[in-house]
């Protein structure tokens, strides 16, 4: 598969020696640029879906569907598209119309090379700056990126790993623990790639059975088995020009894994069935929370599959290595949950969110946010309290102020009602003490009689 990083030139030319001409010149002028060239423009029409042009040369004067109806369409499914008119000098007039129907320049037919090449160069050009400045618009916040949320630094580099991995078609892997959001890392990448506007098919690799694995990635003909009354598209055809997500796949069956490694390999499925393979363009992202190092010594995953996934890699953090974004989950959580709920707007107070910071995550994000539903769900305030979680938990309650039995209210151990009055009496008097000194560590130090750190 091509590297994306690699610019595409369409040529649309109902004259093949005109395309030919062009492919010659411009491999010679413009070695790094990818050509490609069609001389029916309704079919050209689809091939630019396919390959995803930075630019397309068009000619003006063409049988069955004119250039402007060609651009019409063009820059109806991308409005940022650079389109250069080829027309004759007899047909001028009509260029400056395609002008102004959104077409960036015109250059008049026989050609002269360099004003070609100058053309060209300067479409390139305007596609690049228009790409970034769209993308720098369109760029979400650092602390929610496709619907990835953090601040800390290792979903800062995560977020890096992925804009810099969407520019390529190479296979991913992206490794981490359950509940990290593997698959919306996958999501991430594809919104991040040329691919975006294919689409991206999921395969949960263990719901499916081993029987029927096989039929569903690759599909298979009517006869092929018994129930096989109709053909059917596999999921790398639904994926293709896409991407396609193998979420576990660890536990993907040694003999799919077969099967998987020859399309990776030749870029071609073949339908159970079937003669003949059918080519697919479709990039691989895989998922999984095993150790698949592991898994080739025990002889369950092919090691050559494995070099062929692990192309780039990505890591998705585990909560305990991100800590200092669990105010932004659970703020987020919480204004999807009382918008789910249908109820005023929840907020969780400090304590609440100490209290969370200071717990363990084995299930990671998605157990934090299950935690996070059921507190707004069962909180009887629209603010919740570090109390709400204790009851969520089954623990006894924190007294809510100094007094340590307040009426009808639970008792806590002795030892956790102390420490946590003195966690809050410290908190309090060192914010106290930071306010009347502007922020002046050292000043507050000397006051106190505490020491500076």
């Amino acid at each position: 598969m091509k590297s994306m990083a690699q610019e595409r030139l369409l040529i649309i030319d109902d004259e093949q020696d005109m395309l030919d001409g062009l492919r010659r010149i411009l491999g010679y002028d413009l070695p790094g640029l990818a050509v490609e060239t069609c001389a029916d423009p309704v079919k050209a029409v689809e091939l630019a879906k396919q390959v995803d042009p930075d630019l397309v040369l068009l000619d003006v004067r063409m049988p069955g569907m004119d250039g402007l109806e060609v651009l019409s369409v063009l820059r109806r499914d991308d409005p940022l598209l650079t389109v250069v008119m080829m027309t004759a000098h007899g047909t001028i007039e009509l260029a400056v119309e395609a002008m102004k129907a959104g077409a960036y320049d015109f250059i008049t037919k026989p050609f002269d090379n360099a004003a070609l090449i100058r053309t060209l160069t300067k479409g390139l050009e305007r596609n690049r700056l228009l790409r970034e400045n769209r993308a720098l618009r369109g760029r979400v916040p650092e602390n929610d990126f496709h619907g990835m949320i953090g601040q800390s630094e290792p979903m800062r580099r995560l977020f890096h790993g992925i804009r810099s991995v969407a520019r390529s078609d190479y296979s991913v892997l992206i490794l981490g623990e359950s509940g990290t959001g593997k698959e919306l890392a996958a999501r991430a990448l594809h919104a991040e790639s040329r691919r975006r506007r294919r689409a991206i098919v999921t395969v949960n690799c263990p719901a499916i059975p081993e029987h029927l694995l096989e039929s569903e990635l690759f599909g298979h003909r009517r006869g092929a088995f018994t129930g096989a009354d109709r053909d059917q598209r596999g999921l790398f055809e639904e994926a293709d020009g896409g991407t396609l997500f193998l979420d576990e796949i660890g536990d993907i069956p040694v003999t799919i894994q077969t099967k998987l490694l020859r399309t990776l390999q030749s870029g071609e499925i073949k339908k159970l069935g079937a003669v003949k393979p059918t080519t697919v363009n479709v990039r691989i992202i895989a998922a999984t929370n095993q150790n698949l190092e592991e898994k080739i010594r025990d002889r369950s995953f092919r090691e050559d599959l494995y070099y062929r996934l692990n192309v780039v890699t990505l890591r998705t953090p585990g909560l305990a290595d991100a800590v200092s974004d669990i105010p932004l989950l659970v703020d987020a959580f919480a204004k999807t949950a009382s918008r789910e709920l249908e109820l005023p707007l929840r907020r969780f107070s400090r304590e609440a969110l100490e209290m969370l910071a200071d717990r363990p995550w084995p299930g990671n994000v998605r157990q934090l946010q299950n935690v996070v539903r059921q507190a707004v769900m069962f909180s009887s305030s629209e603010v919740v309290s570090a109390a709400d979680l204790r009851r969520l938990d089954g623990l006894p309650v924190m007294p809510s102020g100094p007094d340590l039995a307040p009426a009808g209210g639970d008792i806590a151990p002795y030892k956790e009602a102390k420490d946590r009055l003195i966690e809050r009496f410290t908190r309090d008097y060192i914010e106290d003490l930071l306010k009347q000194t502007g922020g002046n560590v050292t000043r507050s130090a000397e006051l106190s009689g505490l020491g500076r750190p």
